[in-house]
């Protein structure tokens, strides 16, 4: 299955971060993100998700496969967003879907299963908020890989706004 386009420039990083198994990215000296300082991601609440360049790069992070570094862009988005607000529960859904996918790629079944579970929670408190994702596709896409009844990993395919009045 290929792989949708990038949404940003920013290059991905060197390797998948793999608990247990990889440096971690920013605390191990070899990690890939060692040493990088993070500037403050805006809140969505305040910015247009079609125009953050963080959120962006979360969704290639996200359709590229690197579970754990998607879900640490996503998590500064969401505590920046509030983690109520249907942003950030859009966010959090996000982030489960994320960690849903590392859980299963481990071997963790029944840890996936439950965050599985929190996620469609989240994404029912979103409400009609839904960051450009159609959610409960992704829900389906992912509880279908953590099944694995599927070919490969879910992917965010983003719906962005017409532009035109």
């Amino acid at each position: 299955m290929s792989r949708p386009l990038r949404h940003t420039r920013r290059p991905l990083p060197l390797y998948r971060h793999i608990p247990g198994k990889t440096p971690h990215p920013t605390r191990h000296p070899e990690g890939h993100s060692y040493g990088r300082t993070e500037q403050e991601p805006p809140s969505l609440l305040s910015v247009d998700w079609w125009e953050c360049r963080d959120y962006l790069y979360g969704v290639d992070l996200f359709n590229h496969a690197y579970w754990w570094e998607c879900h640490e862009a996503f998590e500064g988005l969401w505590l920046a967003s509030g983690r109520t607000t249907p942003s950030g529960q859009c966010l959090q859904t996000l982030i489960q879907c994320a960690v849903v996918h590392l859980k299963t790629d481990i071997g963790n079944v029944s840890g996936a299963r439950k965050l599985l579970v929190n996620a469609s929670r989240h994404a029912y408190e979103a409400g009609t908020t839904n960051l450009g994702i159609d959610l409960q596709v992704l829900l389906d896409d992912t509880q279908a890989y953590a099944n694995s009844l599927s070919g490969g990993p879910a992917v965010l395919r983003l719906i962005f706004p017409s532009m035109t009045p």
